[in-house]
């Protein structure tokens, strides 16, 4: 056989693979080829955050064209309705976990069951949080450190983005379900829907009422993706079907979804919290200026971490199903198998950053002071981007087994009793200003990666009962 009839054939696989993870086929990912379940589920989510990312870059672009001011209050306040982000992915997480297990044990109604009760749960969070972020848009703002004309300008966008909650912690939720179940190619539809609806509103509405424009565009976009979720659910054309009775309130499991669900919420509120003080004391040290540099650079390295994120997703899928199936060996091989992936990725991302920080920053914005700090805090963010990749493969793999609780511990551990005394010292007990709070970042990213990884080679998980 020829080299190039080899090529040709290698094509052919991995072309029918493609095409094969983006049909949402129905697939057993306790037996066969490892590296064939990786791609089959890790292709569909990377797609579907690649799209999320692009959205966020593009978004930006576009507010970045209304100003500094423009460009501050949405960074500040997507670093605290990342809160709202939080809820939706704590809960998201325990769908997955406990859908995926159901699955492995070949038991398709439970999981169904299960997921309906993660949304009875997803709908009560939601009311409190769109009040609270509705009534409250000024305050949050002022307690973020924005100047009073930020405030002034920007409260209206913060008000529509909570009011829209429920929209972002449902598109979060039912797509973990799908994800839990093996549908990723549904997880990754409904995402497209709402990007592109987000990409093409968000120019025409900024242009017709600025700022505010830019948050109705986000919430008719993730609305859009809610429909489109729930008509396939209705539908029932998937794995998993769903019925009325599923929805009628269930204690025991909301109770069993709720220990798995508030400890990951957690560790997200504790991660996002962080991100918030950060974000707060970057505009403390530098002004709006760094603020502006910081919130483009951020939209950059969560540009590139979403897709590392959707194969970490994989992991806590193949974790979830082949404990289900008693399949411990495979779920960790599974778990390296994909480590090793988002390490060649995230390697590359890496470089990117180091040479090409500032032509990046400099797409967004023409502003001489906000490209030197955008382009210094994605240098020095993108050190450590191996790191990344390392960190949230394993704590996805803990995750997707249940166990939520140790992956908040090494949160609360890196990020509150390690990054933000770190940042503080750096930036303001060594004056080192914005640049210390950019160098925490890499430093307690790292550290955190290394802890998860002895965590998930101590093997506990294996033992977690969902």
């Amino acid at each position: 056989m020829t080299t190039a009839t080899q090529n040709k054939l290698t094509i052919g696989r991995i072309y029918r693979a493609v095409k094969l993870s983006l049909n949402g086929e129905e697939q057993d990912y306790t037996q066969g080829s490892i590296p064939k379940a990786v791609f089959l589920l890790a292709i569909p989510m990377i797609l579907e955050l690649l799209f999320e990312s692009l959205f966020a870059v593009v978004d930006m672009y576009f507010v970045s064209k209304l100003g500094q001011n423009a460009i501050a209050t949405v960074g500040l306040t997507e670093a605290v309705i990342t809160l709202v982000y939080s809820m939706a992915i704590g809960l998201s997480t325990a769908a997955t976990a406990i859908v995926a297990r159901r699955i492995g044990e070949k038991n398709p109604e439970d999981a169904a069951h299960a997921g309906a009760q993660s949304i009875i749960i997803a709908l009560v969070i939601t009311v409190i949080l769109s009040i609270a972020g509705v009534v409250f848009a000024e305050d949050i703002l002022s307690l973020m450190g924005a100047s009073a004309e930020v405030v002034k300008e920007g409260a209206i966008f913060t008000r529509i983005m909570f009011g829209g909650s429920l929209a972002i912690i449902l598109l979060f939720v039912i797509n973990g379900i799908f994800r839990g179940a093996g549908d990723a190619a549904m997880a990754m539809k409904s995402l497209w829907i709402a990007s592109i609806m987000n990409i093409i509103l968000c120019p025409v509405l900024i242009n017709l009422y600025g700022l505010k424009g830019a948050a109705i565009a986000t919430v008719i976009g993730r609305s859009s993706g809610v429909i489109y979720q729930c008509y396939h659910m209705i539908k029932g054309s998937g794995i998993l079907k769903f019925h009325k009775i599923n929805f009628r309130y269930d204690l025991p499991i909301i109770k069993s979804i709720i220990k798995i669900g508030w400890p990951a919420t957690l560790q997200f509120i504790i991660a996002s919290g962080s991100w918030i003080i950060l974000a707060r004391l970057v505009a403390e040290t530098g002004g709006t200026s760094a603020s502006a540099g910081y919130q483009i650079a951020i939209r950059n390295v969560v540009f590139f971490i979403l897709p590392a994120w959707g194969l970490s997703n994989a992991a806590a899928t193949l974790v979830g199903q082949n404990l289900g199936a008693n399949q411990v060996e495979r779920a960790q091989q599974s778990v390296m198998m994909t480590t090793k992936y988002n390490v060649a990725f995230m390697g590359l991302v890496m470089i990117l950053f180091l040479f090409f920080s500032t032509p990046i920053i400099g797409i967004f914005t023409q502003d001489p002071a906000v490209i030197a700090y955008g382009a210094e805090a994605l240098q020095i963010m993108g050190a450590g981007y191996i790191f990344y990749g390392i960190g949230m493969v394993m704590t996805q793999a803990l995750n997707g087994a249940g166990d939520t609780r140790t992956p908040t511990i090494i949160n609360f551990v890196g990020f509150w009793l390690f990054q933000i005394p770190l940042a503080y010292l750096l930036a303001k007990g060594l004056n080192m200003q914005s640049t210390g709070a950019f160098i925490a970042i890499p430093v307690a990213e790292t550290a955190i990666a290394l802890i998860a990884w002895y965590y998930f080679k101590k093997g506990k998980w294996k033992t977690v009962k969902v």
